[in-house]
């Protein structure tokens, strides 16, 4: 399926679906940088959100890893979990990272998933392109984990997941400060955050983190909170009156 419309007036309309058993990692790099994500062999890229009953502008985000440094409050939570082994390898999950996705996953009211699978398919290491699994654990006990694509010479976050009952150590943004530092550290030029909105979400977090670029769906430029305002490019007024059936 393939919808995309465009305007200079308007927020861009763009809707469209793909799915691939395997993509070079040069390729999906390029992929990235179109605003395509994917979940296994299913791809897919989107400019609009159907969320808390009302449609919301999508942003992509990307970090480029030779300016990142962790602010101040990153820094807090690197030194709030030191206590935490980590511990990256292919991703490979089971049961344990199954049984922490169903307590992960209870802090959703709406668009509950079933399961990890649906995030990362059947064969997350090698379907379409390889994958890296963080581990982190209390002793024994895994208390977050999250699941980072690799391309040539950028990488991007799949899904994070962790403890609720751990939700003071703010594991969330402790994964994706670890995934960034694994980045840097492999010499990749760009991390991909996902996708976050204009309008307030449960992604906002996205947003605080810098420096990262924005892709607008026409280009990528620097993220500056100019492009957070209400008064961004609107959505067609005809979209606006539908809702999702």
């Amino acid at each position: 399926m393939s919808v995309k419309t465009d305007s200079a007036d308007f927020w861009p309309l763009i809707n469209e679906l793909g799915e691939a058993q395997v993509i070079a990692r040069e390729r999906m790099d390029e992929l990235w940088g179109e605003g395509w994500r994917h979940f296994g062999p299913r791809f897919f890229r989107y400019s609009l959100m159907w969320q808390e009953e009302q449609w919301k502008r999508v942003l992509n985000l990307r970090v480029p890893l030779a300016e990142w440094k962790p602010s101040k409050s990153q820094r807090r939570t690197l030194r709030r979990n030191e206590d935490l082994q980590v511990e990256f390898g292919p991703a490979e999950p089971g049961e344990e990272e199954e049984a922490l996705f169903q307590a992960h996953k209870s802090r959703f009211r709406e668009n509950v998933p079933d399961a990890l699978s649906d995030f990362l398919g059947e064969e997350p290491n090698g379907v379409p392109l390889p994958c890296m699994q963080l581990s982190v654990r209390s002793g024994d006990r895994l208390v977050a984990a999250s699941f980072l694509d690799v391309g040539l010479k950028a990488c991007s976050s799949i899904y994070g997941i962790f403890d609720p009952a751990e939700s003071q150590r703010r594991l969330g943004i402790f994964t994706m400060l670890m995934e960034m530092q694994y980045a840097r550290e492999a010499g990749l030029d760009f991390y991909y955050l996902g996708y976050a909105c204009i309008e307030s979400s449960p992604y906002d977090y996205k947003k605080e983190v810098k420096p990262a670029w924005v892709w607008d769906w026409r280009q990528w430029r620097p993220f500056t909170p100019d492009d957070c305002s209400k008064q961004a490019l609107p959505i067609p007024e005809g979209l606006m009156a539908i809702k999702r059936g």
